[in-house]
């Protein structure tokens, strides 16, 4: 095959020789790419090790709450053998419909040892660290594996396609998103698939990881599905390779089919819930128009990079999480001139690899950009092509920007192709050292820097010592003042916290997730959103934190409380002495106490918080 070593095709280009004597060993390689990938990971993630209870990602904190809830939550599910698709425990009374969001059920349920023994603040930095460190790796043996000879080339392309711009962004907030090793390990396998006599058991891999990763990174699942289709479908249309492609045709089509039944069997659950389970929406409760790449991005440095030391980094991300590709202009500059460079010294069996890498790439790059072309911060009047797709199902609940991943990949292994060029001497003295000095000056300007952290609030003695069960019956609800959102996550995070110890546990209203406008099954036509719908009286307490604003409070405003309070059957609230914003935010504790004592009355001090008990339709009473 082409893209690969083992067997020689009078299509394929010339097979990979074994390994000189004189060679070092092939461990002794891996092992040296896996400790500088560990390293970098360590380094990216630094912040958090250097207090993992105590710091939080200040680029992203709600993420990183959503995601230890999530972990607090496969403690639960295995104590409680609750569903893992969905919960009760947020969004009272309606609950959380767990796989229309991005559940990661398979991490949640291995790490539930190390996250009840040292807490979900553990579990996510410790995950966080070897996805960035474990993509890395994936990539090195993969290139290695399939498609160049030199573990230095294969290095170099595993390194970039781990620790690419767009993986250092989702650093900051996202473990499904740094699951980068799930597409190499995928990729491999449906390489696989053309093995004869073993169609049966590659299918059967191939299903078995399907179903695995769907709840770690279906989106990024959703593309690799996408890459590795138009690979195929390119590769086996070159006429070099036509042969070859006819030959293992029927294998790789049996394969197939027993990966369909392996993983529509195992995903038939997961995917209802998603589609048609309780508490769903349609498309994603974010607007594709504006999470979409701007193609002068593509040109730009990313803020967590080594060129923004130096003020050129750029914000034409719809947030810092969302920096997916900015590679800047050398680097751009460079893949191209490697591609030509590779093409022209390729066998044909090689050029249809390469045919169909750059097609990947090129396609990905397209619909990155959304339904409109953006430019410099500012849509121009240009529709795209992911216009037509934005209304099918799964693109409708994609976000455009991050197929620019998939980019990132792709130049990924350019990387390693041309460098491997370069280890060979195939290119002229003069190319050979311009093209040496190009890698380098590309490199250089995007080599990350560490993803920034803040200090979070600490967990209250009145949730960590237990003392809120003597105000809750059991099961029952509780809330934080301000009720938890992405922008004020405390109180979903401290739910974590408990659930990740067992014991008694208490349910929250509202919360950070992705649910239904309306909640309902109106709601299930809807777009999504972020969190609950709004009632009066949250809004009360979040534009009290966020903004300052404190209003005088009528009677008609306290019926309303006493309604909202029914629904939620809220039977405390509790206000802490430290409340956590997004970005070093500074969040207006006081206001939040002066509405809530005009609401509620005096509270009580409890340990460290101070407690308004809700007795139900009677609190608050009208003055």
């Amino acid at each position: 095959m082409s893209v690969a070593a083992p067997a020689p095709a009078a299509s394929a280009d010339p097979p990979v020789e074994p390994p000189a004597p004189s060679r070092p060993r092939p461990w002794r390689a891996h092992l040296t790419v896996a400790l500088l990938a560990l390293g970098t990971a360590v380094y990216v993630t630094n912040g958090l090790w250097r207090d993992p209870y105590g710091n939080g990602l200040s680029d992203n904190i709600g993420d990183q709450a959503f995601f230890e809830w999530l972990l607090g939550y496969g403690v639960y599910t295995l104590g409680h053998a609750s569903d893992p698709f969905f919960s009760e425990m947020l969004n009272v009374p309606f609950g959380v419909n767990l796989a229309a969001n991005t559940s990661i059920s398979v991490y949640t349920i291995l790490f539930a040892p190390l996250t009840y023994l040292a807490g979900p603040q553990i579990s996510y930095v410790t995950i966080l660290t070897l996805n960035l460190a474990g993509s890395a790796f994936a990539w090195y043996l993969f290139l290695n594996r399939w498609l160049v000879r030199s573990p230095l080339a294969a290095g170099l392309g595993g390194m970039f396609c781990g620790f690419a711009p767009g993986f250092i962004s989702h650093a900051n907030g996202h473990l499904n998103w740094t699951a980068g090793w799930v597409a190499p390990v995928v990729i491999w396998q449906v390489l696989r698939l053309r093995q004869p006599g073993r169609w049966l058991r590659n299918g059967l891999v191939l299903g078995l990881m399907l179903a695995a990763f769907f709840t770690i990174a279906a989106e990024g699942l959703f593309y690799t599905a996408l890459a590795s289709g138009i690979f195929i479908i390119t590769w086996a249309l070159a006429g070099a390779v036509r042969t070859e492609a006819k030959a293992a045709f029927t294998t790789v089509l049996r394969a197939l089919g027993v990966t369909a039944v392996v993983a529509g069997a195992l995903l038939a659950y997961p995917l209802y819930m998603h589609f048609a389970g309780p508490q769903t929406f349609s498309g994603t409760g974010f607007n594709q128009r504006y999470f979409a790449e701007d193609a002068a991005a593509y040109l730009s440095f990313p803020s967590r990079s080594l060129a923004a030391l130096f003020g050129l980094g750029s914000d034409l991300a719809p947030n810092r999480t969302e920096e997916t590709t900015f590679f800047g202009v050398p680097l751009v500059v460079l893949i191209l001139v490697s591609m030509v460079l590779v093409w022209r010294r390729a066998t044909p069996g090689r050029r249809a690899t390469l045919r169909a890498i750059t097609l990947i790439g090129l396609t990905f790059l397209v619909l990155s950009l959304g339904p409109r072309l953006n430019w410099m911060d500012a849509e121009q009047p240009v529709p795209l092509p992911y216009a037509l797709l934005s209304h099918l199902p799964l693109f409708d609940a994609a976000l455009p920007l991050r197929l620019g991943l998939v980019v990132a990949a792709v130049f990924g292994v350019v990387l390693a192709l041309i460098t491997q060029e370069l280890l060979d001497r195939r290119l002229s003295p003069s190319l050979q050292t311009a093209m040496s000095a190009a890698i380098v000056v590309a490199l250089l300007p995007i080599l990350p820097l560490p993803v920034r952290h803040q200090q979070r609030a600490p967990e209250p003695e009145f949730i960590a010592k237990g003392t809120w069960q003597r105000y809750v019956s059991d099961n029952g609800v509780i809330s934080t003042l301000p009720f938890a959102l992405n922008v004020t996550a405390d109180g979903q995070r401290w739910q974590a916290y408990t659930m990740a110890r067992g014991g008694p546990q208490f349910r929250i209203p509202g919360g950070y997730f992705l649910g239904p406008m309306t909640n309902g099954e109106e709601g299930r036509k809807q777009i999504g959103r972020i969190g609950a719908p709004n009632l009066p009286t949250d809004w009360l307490f979040t534009r009290a934190a966020l903004y300052g604003y404190v209003t005088e409070l009528s009677d008609a405003d306290r019926a309303q409380a006493r309604a909202d309070f029914a629904y939620w059957k809220v039977e405390a609230l509790f206000l802490p002495q430290e409340i956590t914003g997004s970005d070093h935010m500074t969040l207006f504790r006081n206001a939040v106490l002066v509405t809530a004592t005009d609401l509620l009355g005096e509270p009580e001090q409890v340990d460290d918080v101070l407690v308004w008990r809700i007795r139900p339709g009677v609190d608050p009473i009208d003055r």
